[in-house]
């Protein structure tokens, strides 16, 4: 029997890498999407979000590119299916942005404070894995199952923005480029339009984290790509967990890390890309920690600061897997395949995250 023409253990080690890079820039540019809506919710200050909005402008602009040259096909993701569960991306980004909130970060920021010593998102890595892995597989999974996901809208079409369009008459490749010109060159434009963009953190950030998502799907998508696997005949992708293609989320990744850990005798686990990108979050953030001085051990103050972090970390990975992805997997990966749930979810994280904001300020003025 022919081998695959691609190992998993490449796939992986690639996807490393990209996490590397990810955790590096990230701890150094402070790119954090919960920082960014804490920043204008309580300071009115705009320049984390325009980071995060000039990564989702590349990401847009870079996807689009990469399927108009037949590089990646992001319609083989889990992102442009025909079946919007509205209700799952609402409901479950809004338990993500709570989760967040209640967390100190969303799953990147945790893993890139692991790295920089943060002993408390140790602590949050855990129970976003356990709540992600029972919404995957367990009791909130026949929950999600159950009362969430049956409500859904069937459409004739993808539900992609430029599938809409392809269903209004344009050519598909038009309405790719009219699509990701509209809200790609939207967001660019909005991120850059102030002084404040062209700070070099801010561009940093934003072009290398919009750029590492580009890069995941071109390795998940093309290079792990094959038409037809020598032993099923189907074509496949190699080394992710969804067996679609992928690019960064960091979530259902974290529960499959956990599943890898406890079942590591059995010989068919394997590092895939998710899991091996959540790792390279870590190991990029600790380089950076080490290599500036800024590597510190942290731990929890009291017993509350306690429950919250665990509260919000089980929120965390129930939204996430509900939700169908986080800051990262929706907010970015999710919208550079412009697609509805994308929009929706990301919409309800921000939404979840400034209500528990101003909920946590009205508790903190009533005691003071």
């Amino acid at each position: 029997m022919d081998e695959a023409p691609i190992a998993v253990s490449t796939i992986a080690s690639l996807a490393f890498a990209i996490g590397i890079v990810f955790g590096f820039v990230g701890n150094k540019t402070n790119f954090c999407t919960l920082g960014a809506v804490s920043d204008i919710v309580n300071m009115g200050d705009w320049s984390r979000m325009r980071m995060w909005m000039l990564s989702i402008a590349v990401a847009v602009l870079g996807t689009a590119a990469l399927g108009l040259t037949g590089l990646v096909d992001v319609s083989k993701s889990i992102y442009t299916g025909s079946r919007l569960i509205w209700l799952s991306h609402i409901f479950g980004g809004v338990c993500f942005g709570i989760g967040m909130t209640l967390a100190s970060g969303c799953g990147s920021k945790t893993l890139i404070r692991i790295g920089a010593g943060n002993l408390k998102s140790l602590v949050v890595f855990f129970f976003v894995a356990i709540g992600a892995y029972m919404t995957l597989r367990g009791l909130f999974g026949v929950w999600r199952v159950t009362f969430i996901d049956v409500v859904a809208i069937d459409l004739a079409h993808a539900q992609d923005l430029p599938s809409f369009l392809s269903s209004a008459g344009l050519a598909p490749d038009v309405a790719v480029l009219l699509a990701a010109g509209v809200i790609g060159g939207g967001l660019l434009l909005a991120a850059l339009a102030r002084r404040e963009a062209w700070r070099s953190d801010v561009l940093l950030g934003g072009i290398v984290i919009g750029g590492l998502v580009l890069a995941g799907w071109y390795v998940s998508g093309h290079v792990g790509y094959i038409a037809e696997h020598p032993e099923t005949l189907e074509e496949a992708f190699i080394g992710t967990n969804s067996g679609r293609a992928e690019s960064l989320s960091f979530v259902a990744p974290l529960a499959y890390t956990l599943e890898l850990l406890m079942l590591w005798s059995d010989s068919s686990r394997v590092v895939t890309f998710g899991i091996a990108c959540a790792l390279g979050v870590i190991a990029g953030s600790l380089l950076y920690a080490l290599s500036t001085g800024s590597f510190r051990l942290e731990g929890f103050r009291t017993p509350d600061d306690l429950i919250r972090h665990l509260v919000g970390g089980v929120l965390m990975g129930f939204g996430g897997v509900t939700a169908m992805g986080c800051t990262i997997g929706q907010g970015i990966t999710g919208l550079s395949t412009l697609a509805i749930g994308s929009f929706l979810a990301t919409a309800a994280i921000i939404a979840g995250a400034a209500a528990t904001m101003k909920v946590q300020y009205w508790l903190m003025m009533r005691e003071a």
